[in-house]
């Protein structure tokens, strides 16, 4: 496998050809596997700063477009292998998105994370029949958040405040004051928001992953409750490694059982994040046929091969 130092001599070989380079690697991904291969990679890591003017790192709907576009023209019949690093997302996107993939290519989609796949990310990897993760990789818990401000937690204070204030009411002020930064009809959308990533992801689970096995409710409801409750992960940020997701009952293979695929997938992996790091990229989708959505920091512009 290529490292990293030997993929950034060989971009500099080809005159900063990030594109040629990176394209080279997703095609011998895809002819490893027998697959259609598209890469949905986020530059959140690498240009944090852009988030300062405007830039959304996370998936939206947008990214509908930059899905259809290296969809396009592919055989369908040979399934497809996503591979995502992304900080997550739009619930209503993620619907949105999983519901397109799943006309395209069925139940034959695989979701491959060759390093960290958080929130809404996790949420589309749970949607596919089956996740390939590495010993470096990381799912997350997929609690809905309003901004950065977790739906759970908004619920938990509030139902807390109800019992402080049922058991004391000299505790009205406090907890007038702690209340009071809320609109008041947050917390029922947080109560909405929280519902609707449950049952989606539950019913993503029983018609995919789960779906030969005659327990499918009993263990779709269980890493629902696992990673999508506040209260249990504790933190929207905490990382979800191979172990802890196969405990829970995800199906997961391990990169490492396969040498070769690891190797093509991390090339890959290497390869897009030199052009996060290296170009105006913040931003690419992409297929195997070089058919590509990039989304820089100046311009967005839409490639083919």
């Amino acid at each position: 496998m290529p490292d990293w130092k030997s993929l950034l001599e060989e971009t500099s070989a080809v005159g900063g050809g990030h594109d040629v380079v990176r394209r080279k690697y997703i095609r011998r991904l895809s002819k490893l596997t027998g697959r259609n291969t598209i890469v949905y990679y986020s530059g959140w890591l690498q240009k944090p700063e852009l988030e300062r003017h405007g830039v959304n790192f996370g998936l939206h709907d947008g990214d509908k477009s930059a899905f259809m576009a290296t969809v396009h023209r592919l055989d369908r019949s040979l399934g497809l292998d996503l591979l995502l690093h992304t900080p997550g997302g739009s619930i209503a996107a993620t619907e949105s998105i999983v519901d397109y993939l799943r006309k395209m290519f069925g139940m034959d989609i695989r979701a491959i994370i060759p390093q960290i796949a958080m929130s809404a990310g996790t949420m589309i990897a749970l949607s596919c029949k089956e996740i390939l993760m590495g010993k470096h990789s990381s799912l997350g818990p997929i609690d809905p958040q309003f901004g950065s401000i977790p739906a759970h937690g908004v619920v938990e204070e509030f139902e807390k405040a109800k019992k402080e204030i049922a058991a004391d009411p000299a505790t009205i002020p406090v907890w007038q004051a702690i209340l009071s930064k809320y609109d008041p009809s947050m917390i029922g959308e947080c109560q909405k928001a929280i519902k609707w990533s449950n049952e989606m992801v539950a019913k993503w689970l029983e018609t995919g992953m789960f779906s030969s096995q005659k327990d499918a409710k009993r263990a779709a409801r269980k890493i629902v409750k696992e990673l999508g409750t506040h209260a249990v992960t504790l933190s929207h940020g905490r990382h979800v490694s191979i172990d802890a997701a196969q405990s829970l009952g995800i199906k997961v293979v391990a990169l490492e059982d396969d040498q070769k695929l690891q190797d093509a997938v991390l090339s890959v992996h290497h390869a897009c994040i030199l052009t996060l790091t290296g170009t105006q990229a913040f931003k690419i989708t992409e297929n195997q046929r070089g058919v590509a959505f990039i989304n820089a920091a100046q311009t967005m512009m839409i490639a083919s091969r």
